[in-house]
């Protein structure tokens, strides 16, 4: 089950990224954390900045709504999303959870 985390600013999501696959997708959730593969590379950034891309356009929230608050350079990240509930987040989510 998706682990969220209510916090003063909004929504803690811990997600695990695997970079460098054949397509942008969410293929699940292991040990609380949404698991999304990206075709980015990890260099530069580059995993990161697709990765808060794919979830706004999944999330339908304005880029601003979310930041990278751990992780910037490992597989594990945890992302704080603002101006959306944990419901909302689960009803967007849910064909993959």
């Amino acid at each position: 089950m998706l682990k969220l985390i209510k916090t003063r600013e909004g929504i803690s999501l811990s997600v695990l990224v695997v970079p460098r696959s054949s397509k942008n997708e969410i293929v699940g959730v292991i040990e609380g954390r949404l698991k999304i593969k990206l075709t980015a590379p990890p260099v530069g950034g580059a995993a990161n900045r697709e990765l808060i891309t794919f979830l706004v356009k999944k999330l339908g929230i304005d880029r601003s709504s979310i930041c990278l608050r751990m992780g910037e350079k490992q597989k594990r990240k945890v992302l704080e999303i603002k101006g959306i509930d944990e419901k909302t987040i689960l009803e967007k989510l849910s064909p993959w959870l």
